[in-house]
């Protein structure tokens, strides 16, 4: 189990990608336009920097949506290998059977 201090982190930056996802992607189309003069570029790569930087979507962690485990995460599934495999074996995950011989 994972602390739940990391959890509540990873889900407080989840919030700040999506309230400045439309800000951040505004900023970027400005900031990438070579149409533009390079002033205004550079005002928005400024605004851009004044942003928190948790609101960055390379900031955010998968984790497992039982444990909040970080490693060995399926993202079809939203849980880690550990947890898949607990609840595969308990027969909570329907069509899938953990091998034994």
């Amino acid at each position: 189990m994972a602390k739940k201090g990391m959890v509540e982190r990873n889900n407080k930056r989840k919030r700040m990608v999506a309230k400045y996802a439309a800000r951040r992607t505004a900023l970027m189309a400005i900031a990438n336009d070579t149409s533009l003069s390079n002033e205004e570029r550079f005002k928005a790569r400024l605004k851009l920097a004044e942003l928190p930087r948790n609101s960055a979507p390379t900031r955010l962690r998968n984790r497992c949506g039982v444990s909040g485990r970080p490693r060995g995460y399926y993202r079809k599934l939203n849980m880690s290998r550990i947890a898949l495999r607990e609840l595969a074996s308990k027969g909570l995950i329907p069509g899938m059977v953990k091998s034994s011989w």
